[in-house]
Protein backbone atom coordinates (compact mmCIF):
# COMPACT_ATOMS: atom_id res chain seq x y z
CA UNK A 1 0.00 0.00 0.00
CA UNK A 2 1.17 3.36 -1.14
CA UNK A 3 2.32 6.39 1.68
CA UNK A 4 -0.70 8.08 0.61
CA UNK A 5 -3.26 5.15 0.68
CA UNK A 6 -1.91 4.66 4.39
CA UNK A 7 -2.61 8.36 5.31
CA UNK A 8 -5.82 8.51 3.72
CA UNK A 9 -7.13 5.32 5.45
CA UNK A 10 -5.40 6.66 8.84
CA UNK A 11 -7.36 9.70 9.05
CA UNK A 12 -11.52 9.40 8.69
CA UNK A 13 -11.38 5.97 7.26
CA UNK A 14 -11.88 7.72 4.10
CA UNK A 15 -12.64 10.49 4.62
CA UNK A 16 -10.38 11.92 2.90
CA UNK A 17 -9.47 10.94 -0.55
CA UNK A 18 -5.77 9.22 -1.05
CA UNK A 19 -5.60 11.18 -4.10
CA UNK A 20 -5.66 14.26 -1.88
CA UNK A 21 -2.15 13.84 -0.81
CA UNK A 22 -0.25 13.80 -4.17
CA UNK A 23 2.69 11.19 -4.67
CA UNK A 24 6.30 11.79 -4.34
CA UNK A 25 8.10 12.50 -7.42
CA UNK A 26 11.12 10.53 -6.56
CA UNK A 27 12.80 11.23 -3.28
CA UNK A 28 11.14 13.26 -0.98
CA UNK A 29 12.53 17.01 -1.05
CA UNK A 30 9.51 18.34 0.97
CA UNK A 31 10.47 16.06 4.58
CA UNK A 32 12.55 18.51 6.08
CA UNK A 33 10.25 21.73 4.78
CA UNK A 34 12.93 22.40 2.04
CA UNK A 35 12.04 24.14 -0.82
CA UNK A 36 11.67 21.62 -3.74
CA UNK A 37 14.70 22.92 -6.48
CA UNK A 38 12.69 20.38 -9.19
CA UNK A 39 9.27 21.54 -9.06
CA UNK A 40 7.66 18.76 -8.33
CA UNK A 41 5.49 19.80 -5.12
CA UNK A 42 2.16 20.76 -6.67
CA UNK A 43 0.86 24.26 -5.87
CA UNK A 44 0.49 25.63 -1.83
CA UNK A 45 -2.96 26.26 -2.49
CA UNK A 46 -3.38 22.41 -3.13
CA UNK A 47 -1.24 21.16 -0.92
CA UNK A 48 -3.04 23.28 1.83
CA UNK A 49 -6.58 21.86 0.71
CA UNK A 50 -5.20 18.21 0.69
CA UNK A 51 -3.91 18.70 4.18
CA UNK A 52 -6.79 20.10 5.77
CA UNK A 53 -9.13 17.85 4.05
CA UNK A 54 -6.97 14.51 5.83
CA UNK A 55 -7.20 16.91 9.20
CA UNK A 56 -11.23 17.88 8.72
CA UNK A 57 -11.32 13.77 8.60
CA UNK A 58 -9.41 13.91 11.91
CA UNK A 59 -11.51 15.86 13.47
CA UNK A 60 -14.68 14.49 12.47
CA UNK A 61 -13.85 11.00 13.13
CA UNK A 62 -12.62 11.86 16.41
CA UNK A 63 -16.43 14.05 16.72
CA UNK A 64 -14.55 16.54 18.32
CA UNK A 65 -16.57 19.08 16.21
CA UNK A 66 -19.62 17.30 17.17
CA UNK A 67 -18.55 17.79 20.65
CA UNK A 68 -17.93 21.14 20.25
CA UNK A 69 -21.18 22.51 18.65
CA UNK A 70 -23.21 19.93 21.36
CA UNK A 71 -21.81 21.73 24.45
CA UNK A 72 -22.37 25.17 22.72
CA UNK A 73 -26.08 24.29 22.34
CA UNK A 74 -26.06 22.65 25.68
CA UNK A 75 -24.81 26.11 26.99
CA UNK A 76 -27.47 28.78 24.91
CA UNK A 77 -30.22 26.33 25.32
CA UNK A 78 -29.32 26.52 29.33
CA UNK A 79 -28.89 30.37 29.18
CA UNK A 80 -31.84 30.89 27.36
CA UNK A 81 -34.79 28.70 29.26
CA UNK A 82 -33.50 29.58 32.98
CA UNK A 83 -32.77 32.99 31.95
CA UNK A 84 -35.84 34.38 30.27
CA UNK A 85 -37.57 32.00 31.91
CA UNK A 86 -36.50 34.26 35.38
CA UNK A 87 -36.53 37.48 33.30
CA UNK A 88 -39.84 38.56 34.77
CA UNK A 89 -39.19 37.52 38.61
CA UNK A 90 -35.92 39.10 38.54
CA UNK A 91 -35.64 41.74 37.04
CA UNK A 92 -33.59 40.53 34.41
CA UNK A 93 -33.19 42.34 30.65
CA UNK A 94 -34.52 39.48 28.16
CA UNK A 95 -31.97 38.71 25.30
CA UNK A 96 -28.83 41.11 26.91
CA UNK A 97 -29.15 39.55 29.81
CA UNK A 98 -29.21 36.09 28.28
CA UNK A 99 -26.31 36.83 26.50
CA UNK A 100 -24.19 38.53 29.04
CA UNK A 101 -24.48 35.42 31.19
CA UNK A 102 -23.45 33.12 28.18
CA UNK A 103 -20.40 35.37 27.63
CA UNK A 104 -19.60 35.16 31.42
CA UNK A 105 -19.41 31.18 30.72
CA UNK A 106 -17.48 31.54 27.30
CA UNK A 107 -14.68 33.62 29.11
CA UNK A 108 -14.25 30.33 30.88
CA UNK A 109 -14.88 27.55 28.57
CA UNK A 110 -13.40 28.84 25.38
CA UNK A 111 -10.09 28.87 26.83
CA UNK A 112 -10.09 25.23 28.00
CA UNK A 113 -11.84 23.99 24.66
CA UNK A 114 -9.23 25.83 22.70
CA UNK A 115 -6.51 24.09 24.73
CA UNK A 116 -7.44 20.78 24.66
CA UNK A 117 -8.16 20.98 21.17
CA UNK A 118 -4.82 21.75 20.09
CA UNK A 119 -2.80 20.96 22.91
CA UNK A 120 -1.36 17.31 22.01
CA UNK A 121 -2.26 17.49 17.95
CA UNK A 122 1.28 17.70 17.04
CA UNK A 123 2.91 15.09 19.69
CA UNK A 124 0.27 12.90 18.86
CA UNK A 125 1.33 12.97 15.29
CA UNK A 126 4.71 12.55 16.08
CA UNK A 127 4.25 9.59 18.39
CA UNK A 128 2.15 7.64 16.22
CA UNK A 129 4.15 8.09 12.95
CA UNK A 130 1.88 10.63 11.33
CA UNK A 131 4.58 13.64 10.60
CA UNK A 132 6.93 10.89 9.08
CA UNK A 133 4.45 9.68 7.16
CA UNK A 134 3.08 12.86 5.65
CA UNK A 135 6.44 14.56 5.28
CA UNK A 136 7.12 11.70 2.85
CA UNK A 137 5.07 13.29 0.40
CA UNK A 138 5.95 16.54 -1.19
CA UNK A 139 4.47 18.76 1.34
CA UNK A 140 6.04 21.53 3.58
CA UNK A 141 5.96 21.58 7.10
CA UNK A 142 4.82 25.11 6.93
CA UNK A 143 1.87 23.60 4.84
CA UNK A 144 0.99 21.24 7.78
CA UNK A 145 1.03 23.77 10.72
CA UNK A 146 -1.20 25.95 8.47
CA UNK A 147 -3.34 23.36 7.58
CA UNK A 148 -3.68 22.04 11.14
CA UNK A 149 -4.51 25.28 12.21
CA UNK A 150 -7.18 26.23 10.23
CA UNK A 151 -9.13 23.31 10.96
CA UNK A 152 -8.58 23.14 14.42
CA UNK A 153 -9.46 26.80 14.56
CA UNK A 154 -12.24 26.16 12.45
CA UNK A 155 -13.77 23.22 14.42
CA UNK A 156 -13.70 25.21 17.28
CA UNK A 157 -15.36 28.95 16.26
CA UNK A 158 -17.34 28.03 13.41
CA UNK A 159 -20.06 25.90 15.81
CA UNK A 160 -20.31 29.28 18.03
CA UNK A 161 -20.47 31.66 14.62
CA UNK A 162 -23.46 29.51 13.56
CA UNK A 163 -25.16 28.91 17.57
CA UNK A 164 -24.84 32.51 18.49
CA UNK A 165 -26.97 34.47 15.97
CA UNK A 166 -29.45 31.15 16.06
CA UNK A 167 -29.88 31.82 19.31
CA UNK A 168 -30.96 35.31 19.33
CA UNK A 169 -33.19 34.31 16.44
CA UNK A 170 -34.88 32.09 19.18
CA UNK A 171 -35.33 34.33 21.63
CA UNK A 172 -36.31 36.97 19.07
CA UNK A 173 -39.20 34.51 17.41
CA UNK A 174 -40.40 32.53 20.39
CA UNK A 175 -39.60 34.36 23.45
CA UNK A 176 -40.41 37.67 21.62
CA UNK A 177 -37.61 39.32 23.06
CA UNK A 178 -35.82 42.31 21.52
CA UNK A 179 -32.05 41.00 20.18
CA UNK A 180 -28.99 43.25 21.04
CA UNK A 181 -27.39 43.00 17.87
CA UNK A 182 -24.64 45.04 18.57
CA UNK A 183 -23.53 43.05 21.77
CA UNK A 184 -23.91 40.39 20.07
CA UNK A 185 -21.29 40.89 17.09
CA UNK A 186 -19.15 42.46 19.75
CA UNK A 187 -19.39 39.16 21.74
CA UNK A 188 -18.61 37.09 18.47
CA UNK A 189 -15.58 39.23 17.48
CA UNK A 190 -13.80 38.95 21.27
CA UNK A 191 -14.76 35.52 21.33
CA UNK A 192 -13.04 34.87 17.94
CA UNK A 193 -10.01 36.82 19.03
CA UNK A 194 -9.46 34.54 22.54
CA UNK A 195 -10.26 31.08 20.43
CA UNK A 196 -7.65 32.46 18.64
CA UNK A 197 -5.13 33.32 22.16
CA UNK A 198 -5.47 29.61 23.52
CA UNK A 199 -5.20 28.28 19.93
CA UNK A 200 -1.71 29.46 19.30
CA UNK A 201 -0.91 28.69 23.01
CA UNK A 202 -2.06 25.33 22.74
CA UNK A 203 -0.29 24.94 19.64
CA UNK A 204 3.28 25.92 20.80
CA UNK A 205 2.84 23.29 23.94
CA UNK A 206 2.15 20.65 21.02
CA UNK A 207 5.06 21.33 19.31
CA UNK A 208 7.42 22.04 22.40
CA UNK A 209 6.24 18.98 24.51
CA UNK A 210 6.44 15.51 23.35
CA UNK A 211 5.34 13.61 26.38
CA UNK A 212 1.87 13.75 27.29
CA UNK A 213 1.58 13.65 30.73
CA UNK A 214 3.78 17.07 30.53
CA UNK A 215 1.56 18.27 27.90
CA UNK A 216 -1.24 18.00 29.58
CA UNK A 217 0.05 19.67 32.43
CA UNK A 218 1.09 22.54 30.86
CA UNK A 219 -2.22 22.59 29.48
CA UNK A 220 -4.25 22.97 32.64
CA UNK A 221 -1.52 25.27 34.59
CA UNK A 222 -2.25 27.67 31.13
CA UNK A 223 -6.25 27.60 31.79
CA UNK A 224 -5.61 27.55 35.62
CA UNK A 225 -3.63 31.09 35.22
CA UNK A 226 -6.07 32.27 32.46
CA UNK A 227 -8.67 31.61 34.59
CA UNK A 228 -7.31 32.28 38.29
CA UNK A 229 -6.43 36.04 37.18
CA UNK A 230 -9.04 37.20 36.96
CA UNK A 231 -10.40 40.13 38.77
CA UNK A 232 -11.24 39.11 41.86
CA UNK A 233 -8.31 36.33 41.75
CA UNK A 234 -6.14 40.06 41.20
CA UNK A 235 -7.75 41.62 44.24
CA UNK A 236 -7.16 38.29 46.23
CA UNK A 237 -3.41 38.69 45.40
CA UNK A 238 -3.11 41.78 46.42
CA UNK A 239 -4.56 41.55 50.03
CA UNK A 240 -2.34 38.32 50.53
CA UNK A 241 0.59 39.71 49.11
CA UNK A 242 0.52 43.76 49.09
CA UNK A 243 0.81 44.01 45.69
CA UNK A 244 1.04 47.68 44.41
CA UNK A 245 -2.38 48.35 42.40
CA UNK A 246 -0.51 49.16 39.78
CA UNK A 247 1.11 45.50 39.07
CA UNK A 248 -2.73 44.53 39.63
CA UNK A 249 -3.45 46.60 37.00
CA UNK A 250 -0.67 45.10 34.71
CA UNK A 251 -1.13 41.45 35.42
CA UNK A 252 -4.88 42.38 34.51
CA UNK A 253 -3.89 43.78 31.11
CA UNK A 254 -1.54 40.67 30.17
CA UNK A 255 -3.57 38.17 30.92
CA UNK A 256 -5.66 37.26 27.77
CA UNK A 257 -8.71 36.41 29.49
CA UNK A 258 -9.10 38.85 31.25
CA UNK A 259 -8.83 41.64 28.73
CA UNK A 260 -11.56 39.55 26.56
CA UNK A 261 -13.72 39.50 29.78
CA UNK A 262 -13.41 42.76 30.23
CA UNK A 263 -14.51 43.92 26.41
CA UNK A 264 -17.28 41.92 26.39
CA UNK A 265 -18.55 42.88 29.72
CA UNK A 266 -17.98 46.31 29.38
CA UNK A 267 -20.48 46.26 26.22
CA UNK A 268 -23.48 45.11 28.14
CA UNK A 269 -23.17 46.28 31.70
CA UNK A 270 -19.95 48.79 32.53
CA UNK A 271 -20.87 48.56 36.15
CA UNK A 272 -19.05 47.53 39.36
CA UNK A 273 -21.20 44.19 40.22
CA UNK A 274 -20.76 43.45 36.28
CA UNK A 275 -16.71 44.15 35.71
CA UNK A 276 -15.29 43.85 39.60
CA UNK A 277 -13.32 46.66 41.10
CA UNK A 278 -10.25 46.23 38.45
CA UNK A 279 -12.54 45.98 35.56
CA UNK A 280 -14.45 48.85 36.99
CA UNK A 281 -11.48 51.45 37.29
CA UNK A 282 -10.15 50.18 34.27
CA UNK A 283 -13.44 50.82 32.26
CA UNK A 284 -13.54 53.91 33.54
CA UNK A 285 -9.99 55.07 32.77
CA UNK A 286 -10.01 54.08 29.33
CA UNK A 287 -13.69 53.45 28.41
CA UNK A 288 -15.25 50.95 26.81
CA UNK A 289 -14.24 51.39 23.06
CA UNK A 290 -10.59 51.20 24.41
CA UNK A 291 -11.40 48.07 26.21
CA UNK A 292 -12.98 46.26 23.43
CA UNK A 293 -9.86 47.37 21.12
CA UNK A 294 -7.62 46.00 24.10
CA UNK A 295 -9.67 42.76 24.30
CA UNK A 296 -9.25 41.79 20.73
CA UNK A 297 -5.93 43.07 19.42
CA UNK A 298 -4.21 41.84 22.91
CA UNK A 299 -5.58 37.85 22.51
CA UNK A 300 -4.66 38.38 18.95
CA UNK A 301 -1.46 39.22 19.96
CA UNK A 302 -0.92 36.62 22.09
CA UNK A 303 -1.85 33.72 19.99
CA UNK A 304 0.01 34.81 16.82
CA UNK A 305 3.08 34.55 18.82
CA UNK A 306 2.15 31.18 20.14
CA UNK A 307 1.50 30.50 16.76
CA UNK A 308 4.67 31.67 15.08
CA UNK A 309 6.54 29.81 18.29
CA UNK A 310 4.75 26.81 17.36
CA UNK A 311 5.52 27.35 13.52
CA UNK A 312 9.27 27.77 14.18
CA UNK A 313 9.63 25.06 16.50
CA UNK A 314 8.16 22.55 13.95
CA UNK A 315 10.03 23.77 11.52
CA UNK A 316 13.28 23.57 12.71
CA UNK A 317 12.67 20.32 15.20
CA UNK A 318 12.84 16.83 14.82
CA UNK A 319 10.12 14.96 13.49
CA UNK A 320 10.64 11.36 15.65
Amino acid sequence: MSARALAAERVGGGTARAADVPEADGAATACGGAPDPGGTLPGRWARLAALARLELGEVLRSRWLLFCGGLYAALAALFILVGLRESGVMGFTGMSRVLLSLSHALVVLLPLLALTGTGQVVSRARRDGTLELLFSQPVTRADYFGALTLVRYGALFVPLLVLMPALAVVGSVVFGQAVPWAFLARALVVSAALLWAFTGIGLAISTQVSEPDRAMMYLLLAWVLGVALLDFGLVGLMLQWKLPAAAVFALAGLNPVETARLALLSGAEPSLGTLGPVGFWMSGSLGSTWLFIAGVLWPLLVGSAGWWMGRRRLSRGDLV
